[in-house]
């Protein structure tokens, strides 16, 4: 049985009319079908109030996971998946073949429409091969060859306005092409990020595995509710926002300064965390402006 959200508990509900709003949506949350089907009926409940929602998923644990069912150990560097040519199926498979079309179909089954897309549609993500770079493991200079990851070079969002404009939600997944026709691994998170700027989507939320970022994260209450650039390059320096959720900030820092108003980054496994972000005035996460 699907319960929908009620939306007399959001004051804020008539203010997201004609507005477009980039969803990342990932981490374990996802993995969970009952927090999946929950995190899909609220952007379906935003499309509802009038809002033009685009998703752009992940899909790391369950990547993870399949890989290690056939056999191979999954591989990072500076955050990015190495993408040789078996794993780079095996993304395609996870993500093209599994996460897009459940998305679709919970999509459907809470009242919506969704169409499936991945970077050749349109010629949505054009991207091109990352090169090799030197970084510094236990001390030591290596090059690493990241193989089939890309960094996006152009967004056409000719057909996500198309589909917007006739009432679909349109599901991303991160997989771009470069002009000779390779298929390429995206980061979820930069290409979300990529696709909010190209529209000029007035915010982008980021759904993740924890509250926002944290004064000190050991401490439940330490939530930072609002961050300005300013005060993010100052935690940054103090060593407050440290590790995985640098790269997160600075992906965040470079969608305001590309014309979009919020980056909110919130706790997909909290029932209806992004109705509360984005339709009341405290929120439950944490909202990146440049001021």
């Amino acid at each position: 049985m699907i319960v929908e959200a009620d939306l007399n508990t959001y004051p804020l509900k008539d203010e997201i009319r004609g507005v477009v709003i980039v969803i990342k949506v990932g981490g374990h949350a996802m993995v969970d079908p009952e927090a999946r089907s929950g995190i899909i009926g609220d952007i379906v409940t935003l499309q509802c109030l009038g809002a033009k929602p685009v998703i752009v998923h992940g899909g790391g644990p369950e990547i993870d996971a399949m890989m290690k069912r056939m056999g191979k150990l999954p591989r990072f560097a500076c955050g990015l998946r190495v993408t040789d040519d078996e794993t780079m199926e095996i993304v395609r498979m996870v993500l093209v073949g599994n996460i897009n079309p459940d998305i679709v179909n919970l999509i459907v089954r809470h009242g919506g429409r969704g169409v499936g897309l991945i970077g050749s549609h349109g010629s949505l993500l054009i991207a091109r091969k990352k090169a090799p770079e030197k970084i510094m493991v236990d001390g030591k200079e290596s090059i690493v060859n990241y193989g089939w990851v890309g960094e996006t070079e152009k967004v056409d969002t000719t057909i996500l306005r198309d589909l917007m404009e006739k009432g679909y939600i349109p599901v991303v997944s991160p997989i771009g092409y470069d002009r000779d026709g390779h298929c390429l691994n995206l980061n979820a998170d930069t290409a979300a990020g990529d696709i909010a700027s190209a529209l000029r989507a007035k915010c982008l939320i980021s759904l993740t595995d924890v509250d926002g970022v944290m004064m000190d994260p050991a401490v439940k209450d330490s939530l930072i509710s609002h961050l300005t650039k300013e005060e993010c390059d100052e935690l940054i320096g103090k060593g407050i926002i440290s590790r995985g959720m640098i790269p997160k900030i600075l992906s965040s820092i470079s969608v305001l300064n590309a014309g979009t108003e919020s980056v909110h980054i919130i706790n997909g496994n909290i029932p209806h965390a992004l109705l509360s972000e984005l339709l009341t005035e405290k929120g439950v996460g944490t909202r990146l402006t440049l001021k």
